[in-house]
């Protein structure tokens, strides 16, 4: 079964993807806001301040509420746009959870888990080998209570924000436009620029400058092709919630989305060493991971599954019943 197809098994029509998206949006920016605010006007009355003085940026509203409470904050805003996403699914498309995820007779867990400790324990080995060559660039922030808060909150919290990001683009993006472009490579190069520009807003693009764009967009990439490649999200899932939340537990800057009581504080100035951990995960990392990823699943007919027509099948009214019973 081709990944994308599954969608024309569901309700596709245009219109449906257009309101999904909207009611995705305000589910997601809107509703899974609210608590983040309500705690921010408390906090100002409780200093005394002005609501008008209230801070916007990251680095700010993590010294108004501290770093684990706006962590939590922002993550249940991610909480919210899951929930809002599968309601749209199953309700305004009727389609099923298992084939938003994949094409195969069942979710497999094994590839996420796979995919979860494979790239926590590299990306984790990467950090550690970077503070063993150039410890002067970190500082010691491990505080037991703090951290073990902040591992409550990531372990349970996390893979819900890396889960609806995946769910939105490689899922319900993916799936959406390949059905009405009729083709694979549009609907991924589309949804990998828009993973990328929806980072546009981090305090990483105005300390680096829009090259960081390239790893943004190079990781939007490198997630559709082991979508479509492997026919399912699982791989994506898991290397998704690993990146996040290993990256979360270990370092932290104060020029990163992610400011967190980590065991470790990058302190270094961005510069060239910077620029290199960019393009080196995009134009290195990347294709070795797709490499062993391939080799490990079998993947061939690169050509077709990456740019290959996606022709709707022949559906019965059986066929058509099943479906919208199988939510």
């Amino acid at each position: 079964m081709d990944y994308i197809k599954q969608a024309f098994y569901a309700k596709h029509d245009a219109w449906r993807y257009i309101v999904g998206i909207l009611l995705v949006i305000v589910a997601w920016q809107f509703i899974g806001a609210i608590p983040l605010l309500i705690a921010l006007v408390m906090a100002v009355f409780k200093q005394g301040g002005d609501l008008n003085n209230t801070p916007s940026d990251i680095a700010g509203l993590t010294n108004l509420l501290g770093q684990n409470n706006f962590l939590l904050l922002m993550l249940i805003s991610f909480v919210i746009g899951l929930i809002g996403l599968l309601l749209v699914v199953k309700y305004l498309h009727k389609q099923s959870f298992k084939s938003l995820t994949t094409a195969r007779a069942k979710v497999d867990w094994k590839r996420i888990l796979f995919a979860f400790f494979f790239w926590g324990i590299i990306s984790s080995a990467m950090v550690i080998l970077d503070y063993k060559l150039a410890p002067e660039d970190y500082v010691w922030n491990f505080d037991l209570q703090k951290f073990l808060v902040l591992a409550v909150i990531g372990i349970v919290l996390l893979p819900f924000q890396t889960s609806f990001e995946e769910y939105l683009f490689r899922g319900y993006l993916m799936q959406g436009i390949g059905v009405m472009a009729k083709n694979r490579w549009l609907p991924l190069v589309i949804t990998s620029v828009i993973f990328g520009v929806m980072h546009i807003a981090n305090p990483e693009v105005e300390k680096l400058g829009y090259v960081i764009m390239v790893y943004y967009i190079g990781t939007g990439f490198f997630l559709g092709i082991i979508t479509l490649m492997d026919e399912g999200m699982e791989l994506a899932l898991g290397f998704h919630a690993a990146n996040n939340l290993f990256t979360a537990l270990l370092v932290t800057a104060d020029w990163t989305a992610l400011q967190t009581d980590s065991i470790l504080k990058d302190i270094s100035e961005p510069g060239e060493m910077a620029l290199g951990e960019i393009f080196v995960p995009v134009f290195i990392i990347f294709p070795i991971l797709l490499f062993i990823f391939s080799k490990m699943y079998k993947w061939n007919n690169w050509n077709d599954r990456l740019f290959g027509k996606v022709e709707a099948p022949e559906l019965d009214i059986t066929t058509q019943i099943g479906n919208e019973t199988n939510i």
